[in-house]
């Protein structure tokens, strides 16, 4: 009833809500203020502070977990993408000029930008393993997020303020007025003394030229590229594994859209930010100019943002999850459902209802959540809902059949909560070096899914980091070499700022498409929305550099929106549908085999996170050749064509389990 009423009710009043709750906190601070003993001394206020011990914990501590989340829950929880991609649309916009203006060539700029993923390649699944294995009373996943956070926060300060460290540690600025005056020429020029006094001479004397050095400067920006760059990659894989958690199986293909709708507004709204002359402005002048500006509202913003999600809902501790008090509540809660089933409350015959930690909870849409009977012996170590550490569950006569995402279905709920809670009773405390097994030697539907996501990222990155080069130079006919002031050099420059207007819609278009991607999954199926939507993104690239044209640049932009929308979705769709029935191939009759060896669904999601890294290493040190060889950029649009092509001829290999 309480969360139909939270569903259901305005504006209004939620407000009230909000006031009676900030009343109620005011209350308990007064009486707590009260109660400090005093006269105890600073050992009574400590004592005070720290409060008396806490009750054992139950599950009921943490049923916010095991009921449907309304949409409003599922923006907070994906509110920290948002900040990510606010924090890309500054790096992608202003790293690059940033670089070029403290000294660094292009022929360098394509080494900058494959630090990151070469760093990420290796670590964003290390990262994974130890989240999955993180002990931290916060939770498994939260702490991650929160330090990743933190590297974002240090690359969004030392970007825009890399020249100006780099001078404080001692960099030259050098004699920029020796650029306008280059000779000092006439009858007489000679410098007398410390007055710098003019005489007449019969000479021509050249002042002193002073060279600029920024080598701290350099380093500074680049130091902030690579943590902004890192951070704001590896920080998405904590974030999709804690929405998994946090959400039931029913809830995972509606948080997934809504985690893309909240990354393809994040970027819409931080071109658009970038975009804004800000030196026209009074903001702009306070905070010392335009790149200082978009940087600085980025920063707070991102702030908001991850904390958002940070405070959304609390996760259950891997400790307590493998405590023997947790598995004894799973299996008094299983019995009393199994007993419910068999007097006839139930329908399903084998199944064994579980709810949302009580026997008359029921979920939004009135049904409960079935689960599976829990085995009379356990190991400890159960993690319910989020799928851990997997080992093969009991025997079954016959497989449960898939269900499509979105759909209310008692065996997906079951396979998450209960069969995760058989792998991890099997082996509560698997070893960094089985997990770190786990990725090397990946099930061949695993491989496929990371085949068919590198293959996507390799065709996103062709357009995200050299799209506007291309309409600057093939669609407007500019050069970035001609002299300033020249006719190429402004038609360049025009069509680089065209080219983030047609970089802004591919991000309203994410949004969007975001929208209606779960019902078409619901309705066509994930194969085909998953290979119909590469295929769309290939074709509009494929046009777009047939016809070179502004409003080609516009539409077929839109298609890079559906591909990004279907990078956020697909893979880890199909990764937490792998984990929650335990299966990672089919025999040659297609019945499902289950796994029976260790993984992680925080590891899976951040190796094929890692596929993003591996792409932009990959096309850093391939796609300058490759232009060069061209003589066009029209080059990088044809090769995202390709490879969009050559990623959905992947993605008919994937298993999909009818999905």
């Amino acid at each position: 009833m309480a969360d139909k009423l939270h569903e259901y009710q305005g504006i209004g009043g939620r407000v009230h809500g909000v006031r009676d709750k900030a009343k109620e906190k005011w209350d308990d601070f007064k009486q707590w203020k009260d109660q400090i003993p005093t006269d105890r001394g600073l050992e009574g206020v400590i004592t005070h502070l720290r409060g008396p011990p806490k009750l054992e914990r139950s599950l009921e501590d943490y049923a916010h977990i095991y009921r449907k989340k309304t949409r409003w829950e599922l923006v907070r929880v994906s509110a920290a993408v948002m900040g990510i991609e606010f924090s890309y649309a500054a790096e992608t916009a202003f790293v690059s000029p940033t670089l070029l203006k403290i000294g660094v060539d292009h022929q360098h700029m394509t080494l900058v930008w494959a630090l990151s993923p070469l760093v990420g390649f290796f670590v964003t699944p290390l990262l994974g393993s130890l989240s999955d294995r993180c002990r931290l009373k916060q939770g498994r996943r939260r702490p991650f997020i929160a330090l990743l956070a933190i590297g974002v926060l240090m690359g969004l300060i030392l970007v825009p303020n890399g020249e100006g460290m780099g001078y404080a540690f001692g960099d030259i600025q050098g004699n920029y007025t020796a650029s306008f005056i280059h000779r000092i020429t006439g009858k007489t020029a000679k410098v007398i003394s410390d007055n710098a006094t003019m005489i007449t001479a019969t000479t021509t004397i050249e002042p002193p030229l002073v060279q600029p050095s920024h080598s701290w400067g350099i380093f500074f920006t680049i130091l902030g590229t690579v943590l902004l760059d890192f951070d704001a990659d590896a920080c998405q894989s904590p974030a999709r594994a804690y929405l998994l958690d946090v959400t039931i199986p029913e809830d995972h293909a509606r948080g997934l859209s809504t985690f893309t709708i909240m990354a393809g507004l994040g970027g819409f709204m931080g071109y658009g930010l970038g975009g804004i002359n800000w030196d026209a402005t009074r903001i702009g002048v306070a905070l010392g100019g335009h790149l200082h500006a978009v940087f600085t509202l980025i920063t707070f913003i991102f702030i908001f943002c991850v904390a958002s999600t940070l405070t959304s809902f609390k996760e259950i501790p891997l400790v307590f999850l493998e405590s023997e008090e947790c598995q004894q509540q799973l299996r008094e809660m299983a019995e009393d459902k199994r007993r419910q089933s068999e007097s006839g409350k139930i329908a399903a015959e084998e199944s064994v209802t579980y709810g949302t930690l009580g026997n008359e909870q029921e979920m939004e849409n009135g049904e409960e959540l079935p689960m599976k009977e829990v085995p009379p012996q356990r190991k400890g170590g159960a993690v319910p809902m989020i799928p851990d550490v997997k080992s093969p569950p009991p025997p079954r006569p016959k497989p449960p059949p898939p269900v499509a995402a979105g759909e209310s279905s008692a065996d997906a709920a079951e396979a998450v909560i209960l069969d995760s809670d058989d792998a991890a009773a099997a082996n509560p405390k698997a070893t960094l070096q089985e997990y770190l097994y786990s990725i090397l030697y990946m099930p061949h539907s695993m491989r496929m899914v990371c085949l068919t996501n590198l293959c996507c990222w390799m065709a996103h990155v062709c357009y995200s980091l050299y799209f506007t080069d291309f309409v600057g130079e093939a669609v407007y006919g500019g050069d970035p070499k001609a002299p300033e002031g020249s006719k190429e050099r402004a038609l360049y420059e025009d069509g680089v700022r065209f080219g983030c207007w047609g970089m802004s819609m591919y991000s309203l278009s994410c949004a969007c498409y975001s929208l209606v991607i779960e019902k078409l999954i619901q309705r066509f199926k994930a194969r085909k929305v998953y290979i119909c939507g590469l295929l769309f993104y290939s074709c509009g690239m494929m046009l777009m550099a047939l016809t070179k044209h502004p409003f080609g640049v516009i539409l077929f932009s839109w298609t890079a929106g559906v591909m990004y929308s279907t990078l956020f979705t697909m893979p880890y769709l199909l990764i937490a549908h792998y984990h929650a029935e335990n299966t990672f191939a089919v025999d040659a009759h297609g019945a499902s085999i289950q796994e029976s060896s260790l993984r992680g669904l925080g590891t899976d999601v951040a190796i094929v996170s890692s596929m993003v890294f591996l792409a932009q290493f990959l096309l850093s040190c391939v796609l300058g050749t490759i232009v060069s060889v061209s003589g066009t950029t029209t080059a990088v649009v044809c090769v995202a064509s390709t490879l969009a092509a050559c990623g959905a001829l992947a993605a008919t290999q994937i298993m999909y389990l009818d999905l």
